[in-house]
């Protein structure tokens, strides 16, 4: 996320290309160079517009990169984002285009149900920008800074299919006892290597990708959601939290060794190097394993399963949008930007890009996108069929307390595991206890 003063959008220097018939592009994700460059080659067949595709990675150096191009006005004309949080930031810094007047329903109707709205100031988003601390302040309702591009889901497993034959296991886990049972199997048959690798440097990874699609299979959508309320009773130090946390903590002797000081690609990339059998991410994560030489196809992957006797045992991943395209405020040509960024959510265009990338595109490809993705990421992609009942939906936040912080939630979940330090009991009575800030800091 971007912390800057408002920068102007005028005053005679601008950013992107000199030439009109030319523009620059920047993403985070190296994965993306190649489809996206193949993307614009057929752009310029069609418009005779050069688009040109930079990457800067990782996360924090591509944040170093924006925010020193946006204090000298050389930005390029279009940004790949982060959606729905970093597109707001940009928008509220002034460094991100409102280009709400010029999204319609024709254009905004090539994407998915669930996205269409991604990047517009909606009526939750403008009361989390209200807090003069918050890192969207200052944005108005309506305003939209990015359209989508990439979707998906977090809480994917993954697996690696020829660790798990050597354990017995051919098939995906039916659910979580039987998941710990696998991990308990790979373990034996594999030692150290037949664990689960997860980024937990970044602390709310295993809040936000494992112990919240749990919670919420485990007890239901009201019950869930209760956890981060004011009620003493129904809390993360009730016996329904406690119940949460225990089923999290089953996960404690199956750690891949050194997980806790390894950040997301570091640690898909020791799956990757068959350091561990098991790696949890997300719908992205098979584009990065194949960036780091290995084949989709020898890759097992489903959404986190329920426990046996959970309110869903069956539970289902809603899917959001992943990243988004940003035209920047200081673009000379943010007429030519708009056009690239529609002209990738056509939906040939958006097929050969989830091909190129082994990415879910956030365009609706209709009822051939299983054949067209891969069936590895089309397995992926059934963890998005549910009912709302049933659909665990990671954008829905507005039971949480206004001030709630995921990253020292996740600090504490930590100590229980993969740290070790705290008792399942003393977890949830911290975690009430932040979770009980939040609300007195909300007021």
């Amino acid at each position: 996320m971007l912390s800057l003063a408002p920068i102007a959008a005028c005053g005679g220097s601008s950013g992107g290309s000199g030439d009109s018939k030319s523009l620059e592009m920047w993403t985070f994700k190296q994965s993306h160079v190649a489809a996206l460059r193949n993307a614009a080659a057929e752009f310029k067949k069609q418009t005779g517009i050069t688009v040109k595709i930079d990457a800067y990675g990782p996360d924090d150096a591509y944040t170093t990169k924006v925010q020193a191009a946006a204090k000298t006005h050389d930005l390029p004309d279009v940004l790949e984002v982060h959606s729905d949080g970093e597109d707001l930031t940009l928008g509220a810094t002034g460094i991100a285009k409102d280009i709400a007047a010029d999204v319609g329903s024709d254009w905004s109707g090539l994407y998915q149900k669930g996205v269409q709205l991604s990047g517009t100031v909606t009526d939750a988003k403008y009361k989390e920008s209200v807090p003069s601390d918050s890192k969207t302040h200052g944005v108005k309702k309506g305003q939209r800074f990015s359209v989508p591009f990439t979707s998906g889901t977090f809480g994917i497993v993954l697996a690696d299919k020829k660790m798990l034959a050597a354990a017995g296991i051919t098939r995906p886990p039916a659910s979580w006892e039987e998941f710990i049972a696998d991990l308990k199997a790979t373990k034996a048959a594999s030692g150290t290597s037949g664990g689960v690798s997860l980024g937990l440097k970044v602390k709310a990874t295993g809040l936000t990708w494992v112990l919240q699609p749990l919670a919420f299979a485990q007890l239901g959508p009201d019950k869930y959601h209760a956890l981060f309320g004011k009620d003493a009773s129904a809390d993360f130090a009730s016996p329904d939290g406690l119940k949460v946390l225990g089923l999290y903590d089953q996960m404690q002797p199956y750690w891949m060794p050194g997980t806790q000081t390894l950040d997301i690609d570091a640690a898909d990339q020791a799956f990757a190097q068959g350091k561990s059998a098991w790696d949890i991410g997300g719908t992205f994560t098979l584009a990065f394993l194949q960036q780091n030489g290995m084949n989709p196809d020898d890759v097992m992957a489903f959404g986190l399963p329920g426990p046996q006797a959970g309110a869903v045992p069956k539970p289902a991943l809603g899917p959001l949008a992943l990243t988004g395209l940003t035209v920047t405020a200081t673009s000379g040509h943010a007429e030519n930007a708009e056009k690239w960024a529609r002209f990738l959510a056509q939906p040939a265009v958006a097929t050969r890009f989830a091909k190129d990338a082994t990415e879910v595109p956030a365009t609706e490809l209709g009822p051939d996108a299983a054949q067209v993705m891969g069936p590895t990421l089309a397995d992926m992609t059934k963890t998005f069929v549910g009912t709302p009942e049933t659909t665990y939906d990671p954008s829905l936040n507005d039971f949480r307390p206004p001030t709630y912080d995921q990253d020292s939630v996740g600090e504490v979940l930590a100590d229980l595991t993969p740290l070790a330090q705290k008792s399942v009991e003393a977890t949830g009575k911290a975690m009430a206890k932040l979770n009980n800030s939040f609300w007195a800091t909300s007021k």
